[in-house]
């Protein structure tokens, strides 16, 4: 009895192990640097109290 409790968690463990998955997400570094870039320039605009720029491609 106790062998095939031994067996089953042993492949219980093996299969765990292998079930785990990585996913890697790369952004392009020119994207991200200039979505960096816009979000400053907003943050500056409302500390000097100028009123948010309107999303492109909002409806106005």
């Amino acid at each position: 009895m106790t062998s095939i409790l031994r067996l089953t968690l042993l492949a219980g463990l093996l299969a765990a192990g292998s079930a785990c998955v990585t996913i890697n997400i790369y952004f392009p570094a020119a994207a991200a640097e200039k979505a960096a870039d816009r979000i400053i320039d907003e943050v500056w605009q409302l500390k000097n109290g100028a009123t948010p720029p309107a999303e492109q491609g909002a409806p106005q």
